[in-house]
């Protein structure tokens, strides 16, 4: 069955539309979604090599724009839209510790979480939240984002085939290593802030 799924993934990355798909799941990723870009971006790289760069670029732009809708929730909507996404993942009461002195850190806070597995929606949210600075948000998400989706293409470029062949050989590993990465980043966010 989880050869099946990884086929699957593979195809729907060669498809035409996985370009539109991959800005779409960057977008969300940054705001509200649960699921990181990288389960398509990895696959969409491996499966056309030549594009990885441009893939790289997609998902950084769609997950900057995606961190600002991220704001906004947080800067217009954190009382109705931005308080129930924060609760959903039961981070009420860290979170609103963690507001206070959000601020001081703000740069460093979001470009950590922009290159980590950990969830960048609830980084996006407190950006607005507690009003940092618009200018320092966008460039170090633009920093943060950028690295983790080139570097991530960039091994993927020049190391492919060879990368393809590790993941195929040892796919359960890889599954539970990559749901464990994405369980962990919740846990992570819930337990350090």
């Amino acid at each position: 069955m989880l050869r099946r799924l990884y086929d699957w993934v593979m195809d729907l990355a060669a498809h035409r539309n996985a370009t539109g798909v991959l800005a779409a799941v960057s977008f969300v990723e940054s705001s509200f979604f649960p699921i990181p870009p990288d389960a398509l971006l990895l696959p969409m790289a491996l499966a056309n090599r030549a594009k990885a760069w441009f893939y790289a670029a997609v998902a950084t732009v769609a997950s900057v724009l995606g961190g600002l809708f991220g704001y906004a929730i947080g800067f217009f909507l954190f009382d109705t839209l931005g308080a129930y996404i924060i609760d959903l993942y039961g981070l009420t009461e860290k979170f609103n510790r963690f507001a206070g002195s959000y601020n001081e850190n703000g740069a460093a806070i979001v470009f950590f979480f922009g290159l980590t597995p950990f969830p960048y929606k609830v980084v996006t949210i407190a950006s607005g939240v507690t009003q940092l600075n618009l200018a320092v948000f966008i460039l170090a998400s633009v920093v943060a984002r950028g690295l983790r989706f080139f570097a991530v293409c960039a091994l993927l470029y020049w190391f492919g085939p060879p990368v393809k062949a590790w993941i195929e050989r040892y796919l359960p590993w890889v599954t539970v290593a990559f749901g464990i990465l994405l369980v962990g980043g919740f846990l992570a966010i819930k337990y350090l802030l």
